[in-house]
């Protein structure tokens, strides 16, 4: 045993180590974001404050003490909705899974009860969800909790609050419906994103594009057939995992022309990133850890594998600020809830980062200068 060939063969393991930014980032920097993200997502679970809509059509003072109780169970962050206000529609609009509706006549059955102890005088409170969200059935176990200790305390007998569902979906949707939109906008922004950082990192770093800038080729030639090669990846993709998800699971996802839009602006968005930070680092391995830098905080934080609504009020403002939320959103809004309106303002959105940072990646990436 030779302790200087040890030694010697130690030290340029380690040296090749930190030279490589990608490793240093998969065996280091990536273990620690992923326990700081979860952890900080998962530490109170046990204690979680979920959100609720409630609609008081009563307005009595018997039906604002039902409220008051529910709120005082701490279990729940209320969110008053206007008795003139469709339940349905404003869940949708507020992004809230769970609206519970306090009907008109409460005040009238508990003085029937409290009078008669008639087992027939109860109140059906409304529960106006959407079934396809991966929270709402915990969020439901928990009111039906709050709700059985409430009619504990007002009487021993026959329950005086019973709980009733809605979905404010056309169908019904399994959690799956949630998750397939999620997957097909993450593994489109994997796709461009890596594939425009490495291949633009490397040919840079051989010299290539210094050679392309003495051919016919033009750098808008470039980056437009650059762009078009992901798309049609992106679609082939896209049509398999559709494929995949109808075949093994038997979703119903609504197939329209919002589809397209979004894998587009999904692709335009992160090949403009892609440009960008293949121009800012230089090297093809610093590339490379820079975009794992930026796609795997969007990966966990944008809604793709559960609901921002699980997340810290601070992360939920963070995950609103990154593009793939939005590509997200829209995939959902049009294919599970179909809603067009929410499409659009998603598409909007998603739509103008996806120009300026495409905008700018052009005006940054040249051929000749490699400097």
């Amino acid at each position: 045993m030779n302790l200087h060939v040890i030694g010697a063969n130690l030290t340029v393991s380690i040296k090749s180590f930190y030279r490589d930014k990608t490793v240093v980032f998969f065996r280091i920097a990536f273990p620690v974001i992923l326990i700081l993200v979860f952890g900080t997502i998962f530490m109170d679970r046990g204690n979680e404050i979920f959100a609720l809509g409630i609609q008081d059509l009563d307005r009595t003072k018997a039906s604002a003490q039902i409220a008051h109780a529910i709120g005082l169970s701490g279990r729940f962050k209320i969110t008053k909705v206007a008795p003139g206000l469709d339940a349905t529609q404003f869940a949708k609009d507020h992004k809230l899974n769970l609206v519970l509706v306090i009907p008109k006549g409460s005040e009238e059955s508990l003085v029937r009860r409290m009078k008669s102890d008639d087992p027939k005088a109860f109140v059906s409170l409304r529960a106006v969800h959407d079934p396809s969200s991966f929270g709402v059935s915990t969020k439901m176990q928990v009111l039906s909790m709050v709700l059985a200790a409430m009619n504990q305390k007002m009487s021993g007998k026959a329950a005086f609050i019973k709980l009733s569902e809605t979905s404010i979906l056309k169908k019904k949707y399994r959690f799956i419906e949630f998750f397939v939109p999620g997957i097909i906008a993450l593994a489109v922004m994997t796709a461009s994103l890596f594939g425009s950082v490495n291949v633009n990192a490397e040919l840079r770093q051989k010299g290539v594009f210094r050679k392309l800038s003495t051919t016919p080729i033009t750098r808008t030639d470039w980056i437009l057939s650059t762009v078009l090669y992901q798309f049609i990846l992106a679609v082939i993709s896209t049509i398999v995992m559709l494929l995949v998800s109808y075949a093994a699971f038997n979703v119903s996802l609504a197939i329209n022309a919002w589809l397209l839009v979004f894998v587009a602006l999904d692709v335009f968005t992160f090949v403009g990133l892609g440009m960008i930070l293949s121009r800012v680092a230089k090297e093809a391995e610093s590339a490379a850890a820079a975009s794992d830098a930026l796609m795997f905080p969007m990966m966990f934080l944008s809604g793709t594998f559960f609901p921002i609504e699980m997340m810290p009020d601070f992360l939920q403002k963070f995950a609103k600020v990154l593009p793939l939320y939005y590509v997200n959103e829209g995939l959902r809004a049009s294919m599970v809830s179909v809603d067009n309106m929410a499409a659009l303002k998603s598409a909007a959105i998603i739509g103008v980062f996806a120009v300026v940072v495409f905008v700018l990646g052009i005006m940054i990436t040249s051929f000749g200068d490699e400097a």
